[in-house]
């Protein structure tokens, strides 16, 4: 909008003037049908003003030499406005447009009539979908974060209105973030694609399916890595988002399988009828410790990474429950037990064996395990450890604890982390809740929990599956058992309550009047002994054996006793394992778990 006395015709002016000119307050009337009230100064309107223009667009606000210029607002017919900067008619600087009919509004920067800068668009009414970043010539272009109608988020640099660049999307609905390279509206170049898993409850899974690797036309194709949330991971080379070409395959339990993959499938090598067959079995368990082994000779690394690989899987199984325990520290429980170890929780491990008593810090040792992460990414506590990945971890560690200290060089790894293991880790590393010791150890928890499996003599096969309450339960008093009954011997023996004797190999009972043995028996005991007692003096049923009738009723009766005093042990050694080990255990893992969320060090570190 332009008006300008030059361009117009006054047809007619009431108002103030001064030396026959418009000067002060007035109203003009132009040829063609627009309209002016204002302030005039010297001939034109100059100051603050009202401009309608004939098609019924008005301009409202200050002006400079017949231009409006400053702060005003601009309103269309159809009751679309700007509110802002003005130069020279036009909206230049900063202001508010609002359309009438679409409900869009715009606060921002403006160049030259056009959005242009930094800028917020709101696309409806209900400002559910909106932009707000930066603006080249009303076109989306920069930096800006972008929310739409569904929920999904964009945040990142754009390009002709298109992602482009770096930038983070969220599909809030089908729980999915891709962080990395984009082009023209498509992830395309590195990038990560999670999948974030979310419970019935609608409650999120603090575990996903991630993909780190590159992406050409929003597809992942080239080389990537897969992290699966139950802990596989697969790192090599794809084809249209499906696994294609070298490749390895680290299973959960660290098995893994290096080979070649087609179309999603590992591929072990041709058949007669030259295709490749589908692999069924899988290699070594993976120890990712080649910066260790580049400090030995070429022909003794073989030899170095088998023996250490040796003695970490003896050890697999107690290093299995420590990864369990320190991965659950200040985290909700799983229901897919999907848990993975973050650094923050692995760190803890390390205080918690007093590694950082030993001449080493923290920060040190995440420098040892560095590999090609970056310093964000060694240093964050929220980076995720797979198991395998901590195996790796504590054999570097343990090298440069001890590598110094021994005397022989052959087995050099094995040697250090077997030192490691004894000295540190086993001794002071926390497990389920910190019960197992000498009596109740990792093995015979879980010939426990196989006792009545399809195949007890495998004890590890239990270790991922799901069990009843009541299956649980039958395992607690199984661990009191063990962990407490032998604590606890009946006093002088149960012999001392029935005196036994064993003379020429017949058995003769003597039974102690209540008043010698109430010191030792609970009251069903008494109640047994008054009956028994009570027994003595009934006339014998049988007179022609009235002393082997007896001795019958005798032996039932302390048969009955021995059972009584067996109930009440195990009921005794129950209570005792509740009381003084599992419940104050428990405490003790809440205890961990809101100090490890609230950031807090426990007495002792």
């Amino acid at each position: 909008m332009k008006a300008t006395h030059s361009q117009t015709v006054v047809q007619r002016y009431e108002g103030e003037k001064r030396e026959e000119q418009f000067d002060g307050e007035g109203a003009a009337w132009f040829e063609g049908g627009h309209t002016y009230k204002g302030v005039f100064s010297k001939g034109r309107m100059e100051g603050c003003g009202v401009f309608t223009h004939r098609d019924g667009l008005k301009y409202e606000g200050e002006f400079v030499s017949n231009m409006p210029m400053g702060q005003g607002t601009f309103t269309w017919p159809d009751g679309s406005s700007y509110t802002g900067d003005v130069y020279r008619g036009i909206r230049h600087g900063t202001g508010t447009y609002k359309c009438a009919q679409t409900g869009v509004i715009y606060t921002g920067q403006w160049h030259q009539g056009k959005r242009h800068g930094k800028g917020t668009l709101y696309y409806n009414e209900e400002k559910s979908s909106w932009y707000k970043g930066d603006w080249v010539m009303n076109n989306r272009e920069g930096w800006g974060v972008r929310c739409y109608t569904s929920g999904n988020i964009y945040s990142g640099e754009w390009k002709n209105n298109q992602r482009h660049g770096e930038g983070t999307m969220t599909w809030l609905k089908l729980g999915q973030e891709y962080v990395g390279k984009w082009q023209e509206g498509v992830q395309h170049g590195q990038g990560t694609h999670a999948w974030l898993f979310r419970r019935d409850d609608g409650s999120q899974y603090s575990q996903s399916n991630r993909y780190t690797g590159n992406f050409i036309q929003g597809q992942r194709h080239g080389k990537g890595t897969f992290y699966y949330a139950g802990g596989a991971v697969y790192e090599g080379e794809w084809k249209n988002n499906r696994k294609h070409g070298q490749g390895i395959f680290t299973f959960k339990d660290g098995r893994v399988f290096k080979g070649e993959f087609v179309d999603n499938q590992m591929i072990s090598n041709l058949n007669g009828n030259g295709v490749p067959s589908p692999l069924g079995a899988c290699q070594h368990m993976a120890l990712n410790i080649d910066c260790l082994l580049y400090k030995f000779p070429e022909k003794k690394r073989e030899a170095e990474y088998r023996e250490v690989e040796f003695v970490v899987l003896r050890q697999n199984m107690e290093l299995r429950s420590i990864y369990s325990f320190y991965s659950r520290l200040g985290r909700t429980h799983s229901s897919d037990n999907t848990l993975l170890l973050s650094r923050l929780q692995f760190w803890r491990l390390l205080k918690d064996c007093y590694i950082h008593h030993c001449g080493v810090t923290l920060i040190q040792i995440d420098r040892f395990i560095r590999e090609d992460a970056d310093s964000v990414e060694i240093h964050s506590p929220f980076t995720p450890m797979l198991f395998p990945k901590l195996l790796s971890c504590l054999v570097n560690v343990a090298y440069h604890l001890y590598n110094q200290d021994m005397t022989s060089q052959n087995n050099l790894l094995a040697a250090c982390f077997s030192r490691l293991m004894t000295d540190d880790i086993l001794p002071n590393a926390k497990t389920d809740l910190c019960l197992l010791d000498h009596k109740l150890n990792t093995l015979t928890f879980l010939k426990i929990l196989t006792a009545e499996s399809h195949d007890p003599n495998k004890p590890s096969s239990c270790l991922d599956l799901e069990i009843t309450f009541l299956e649980f339960f039958e395992v607690l008093l199984g661990c009191a058992e063990v962990k407490c009954r032998e604590d606890q011997s009946m006093p002088d023996s149960e012999a001392s309550r029935l005196n036994l004797e064993v003379v020429d190999h017949e058995t003769v009972i003597q039974i102690k009047s209540p008043a010698q043995s109430t010191e030792h028996l609970t009251v069903q005991d008494l109640g047994i002994q008054c009956n028994a007692t009570s027994g003595l003096n009934k006339t014998p049923q049988s007179a022609e054996h009235p002393e082997e009738d007896e001795r019958e009723r005798m032996l039932k009766s302390a048969g009955t006793m021995t059972k009584n005093g067996e109930l009440e042990l195990r009921m005794q050694a129950v209570n005792q394992f509740f009381k003084d080990f599992l419940f104050p255990a428990f405490d003790h893992h809440q205890l961990v778990t809101r100090s490890m969320k609230e950031g807090k060090t426990l007495p002792g570190d």
